[in-house]
């Protein structure tokens, strides 16, 4: 098959929710579509054992979360999909943010008892501002929940977006029959019996046809014919290059754990979501189709495998292909690296692959060569942007628990802060190491995979600190800077890549630290020009 051709077939996306809204259960059925998996796994029920495919991590199977992101690829309609399941956890949100910067469209899961939650708020403001061609999903149909309108509406509303139905539900909870499909205009009916194989579409090329009383009732019949002509006249056609240019969001409803309206939703998706897209770097726009092969580097796992101490970075390619076994360019630390087994995933199987294409996610085993935004080129000196780390909100000293494990303990610290879990701070006065996170959830991950993975035990001290911000003088040898350094001596660290930064106490702190040394500039996030 032609260069160009494999780019057109790939789709690389992200599901993105709210925790609980149903995202790693949908990631598991859509599996189920493309034949990857025979039985799908529930997150949080007792009765399935088998556990979801994309949380490969024990804390992961003992929370019933996601969180890290994983990356799953099958393929579907001659379609290669790469599907990135990320946590919807807030304490996570940064794996999230980085995610979304190798993804070419989003699905965003919204629960119908619960509407659109904070944290799809937040994700789906860093897809419109990065302009991520969005569909909707509408999930748990089969549960009492919010009217299908009034829905719609709290997404327009709340998220911003310009809405346009291509599923609609017949009933809901107690009531739910099915869902009446507006893109191939079909009708899918509910057996509510998740294990049952999905009941066959029936075709209705007129609605107004007298067959359909037959099939759902004359009241409920009634009713969506009501819908459909409200549909018709509320809502904008839907527009194929308005989807893709960010400007209206498809929605589809249905229950991934029953398996319902997955199917519409997957074969619509694979008909209009767009193919990997160019992206920007900060010398020039990169576009797919080139010969030359660049990737970034936007997530390190370490231990996917906790039998051998492994390290993966995940590298999006961009442009051209990646071969195995022939040298690229690393641009940060400017030299040429080849690597012998390059893998693609299915969740915790990997497989080595010879060839991979723009859009495609690959593994690559690290010995501590990658940090989360690395560029790997064919020799040009570009990286990609928009990948920084953001300024953590909480901050605790971290204590050898052991002292027989030292070592141990500095390996599996420095493995986890590469993987960007955490960011590590070392105190300019004393040494002592402090751990900042966004969530306080990541204190008990890094304990746990510190004692399950490296076999070191840690404790932690609370440390009154409100944000780091990273320091940029003027000029590194004015007399200012140099009083900067006394006054703040306590409160002065080192970042893992040797960048200073200042512990601030409050607000207030920096607000009066920033007019006493005006040419000390502050910054809070690590990116900055």
């Amino acid at each position: 098959m032609s260069f160009l051709k494999e780019i057109q077939r790939r789709r690389t996306f992200g599901i993105i929710s709210h925790p609980d809204a149903g995202k790693t259960t949908l990631t598991e059925k859509l599996l189920l579509f493309g034949g990857a998996i025979q039985e799908a796994g529930a997150v949080k029920n007792n009765k399935i054992k088998k556990g979801a495919t994309s949380d490969f991590m024990e804390i992961e199977r003992q929370r019933g979360i996601s969180v890290s992101t994983s990356v799953l690829a099958f393929n579907y309609k001659e379609k290669k999909i790469n599907i990135l399941d990320t946590p919807g956890h807030k304490d996570f949100a940064e794996d999230t943010f980085r995610t979304l910067t190798a993804v070419d469209s989003v699905i965003v899961v919204i629960d119908v008892a619960k509407g659109v939650e904070e944290q799809t708020e937040k994700l789906v403001a860093v897809c419109r501002m990065r302009k991520i061609p969005i569909i909707v999903f509408i999930n748990k149909l089969d549960r009492e929940g919010k009217d299908a309108f009034d829905l719609m509406d709290e997404v327009e509303q709340k998220l911003g977006l310009t809405v346009t139905p291509l599923s609609f539900p017949i009933g809901m909870g107690y009531d739910f029959q099915g869902i009446y499909n507006l893109w191939e205009q079909n009708i899918n009916l509910f057996s509510g019996d998740s294990r049952k194989n999905i009941e066959e579409t029936i075709a209705f090329s007129d609605v107004q046809n007298p067959e359909l009383e037959k099939i759902i009732g004359q009241k409920p019949a009634d009713r969506l014919r009501e819908e459909l002509e409200l549909i018709d006249e509320v809502y904008p056609k839907f527009d194929r290059q308005d989807y893709l240019d960010g400007k209206l969001q498809p929605v589809f409803f249905g229950s991934a754990l029953n398996n319902f309206g997955v199917r519409e939703l997957l074969d619509c998706f694979v008909a209009i979501a767009p193919s990997p897209r160019p992206k920007d770097s900060e010398t020039r726009l990169v576009d797919p189709k080139e010969e030359k092969m660049s990737g970034f580097v936007f997530k390190i796992h370490a231990n996917m495998d906790p039998k051998h101490r492994d390290r993966l970075a995940f590298i999006k390619i961009v442009s051209g292909t990646f071969e195995r076994n022939k040298p690229y360019y690393h641009v940060r630390q400017k030299k040429n690296l080849k690597f012998s087994s390059p893998n693609a995933f299915f969740a915790e199987k990997k497989e080595i692959v010879d060839i991979s294409y723009p859009g495609d996610i690959v593994g690559l085993h690290d010995t501590g060569n990658f940090k989360i935004g690395d560029t790997l080129t064919e020799g040009e000196l570009m990286s990609f942007k928009g990948i920084p780390s953001f300024s953590p909100e909480h901050f605790r000293y971290i204590n050898n628990a052991d002292p027989m494990k030292a070592k141990q303990l500095d390996k599996g610290v420095d493995q986890l802060m590469d993987e960007g879990v955490a960011q590590l701070f070392t105190l300019e006065m004393n040494n002592r190491k402090v751990i900042g996170t966004v969530g306080a959830l990541q204190y008990e991950v890094i304990q746990y995979r510190l004692e399950h993975e490296y076999g070191a035990k840690c404790t932690y001290e609370n440390f009154p600190v409100h944000k780091a911000c990273w320091v940029k003088p003027d000029d590194a040898k004015n007399e200012e800077f140099k009083e900067f350094k006394r006054i703040k001596q306590k409160f002065l660290a080192k970042d893992k890549y040797n960048q200073l930064v200042f512990l601030a106490d409050s607000d207030f702190t920096i607000q009066m630290t920033q007019s006493k040394y005006p040419s000390v500039k502050l910054f809070f996030t690590s990116e900055f020009d």
